[in-house]
């Protein structure tokens, strides 16, 4: 019955957010592809967001999970091996109710890893908690006012000193930004950001499926 509840959301999300996806690699998306990434795909679950992505070229033996995330005490992150490929699975699960009850004083603002600003942010920063899990360093996720992001560190980009920024996508709407952010002038703080609208009205919609 609780699988059929969730799974019954995720549709109804699709239908009125869009809030299931999936972006490069045979997905089928029109969103901007991550070589070596299968993902990031955003599910609702419950009264959660689901963030998942699978590194093809990632191998583990065992996972790891950080609970709670830093400054937010009802989420978590969970890393290991993906059962259906070979790969490595990366979840974040953010509790909807931290992202809206946070207090932003709380968060310092900070900007990308190794200090760049932040695309498509006027300001060039958010306020946000950075942290490390096993083979993922300066992970960070960001909170503003009407934006919720994660930042993940990835090698090989081979695009040194380059920012490509587009519209992230759910079906044929827009739901914020993904970018592919190369290493800067030390080599290092390649990855992949993304951000996602959380206006008034996206948060809303999102209280009113999760029933929250």
């Amino acid at each position: 019955m609780k699988r059929m509840k969730t799974l019954i959301l995720s549709l109804l999300l699709l239908f009125t957010l869009s809030i299931t996806t999936g972006c490069g690699n045979g997905s089928g998306s029109s969103n901007l592809a991550i070589p070596g990434v299968n993902g990031p795909t955003i599910t609702l679950n419950g009264d959660s967001l689901l963030i998942s992505m699978v590194f093809q070229n990632l191998l583990l033996d065992g996972g790891a999970r950080v609970n709670p995330i830093p400054k937010y005490p009802n989420s978590y992150i969970e890393l290991g091996p993906d059962l259906q490929s070979d790969g490595t699975i990366l979840n974040f699960n953010i509790s909807l109710n931290d992202v809206f009850n946070m207090n932003l004083n709380q968060l310092d603002p900070q900007s990308l890893p190794g200090g760049r600003a932040l695309p498509g942010v006027s300001s060039g920063r958010l306020p946000a908690v950075a942290f490390t899990i096993p083979k993922f360093k300066n992970l960070t996720v960001y909170l503003g006012p009407k934006i919720f992001g994660i930042f993940v560190p990835l090698n090989k980009l081979n695009m040194q000193g380059s920012i490509i920024t587009a519209r992230y996508k759910i079906g044929s709407k827009s739901a914020g930004n993904i970018s592919l952010v190369g290493s800067d002038s030390n080599g290092s703080n390649a990855g992949m950001l993304l951000l996602l609208d959380m206006s008034r009205t996206v948060q809303k919609k999102l209280k009113k499926i999760a029933k929250i």
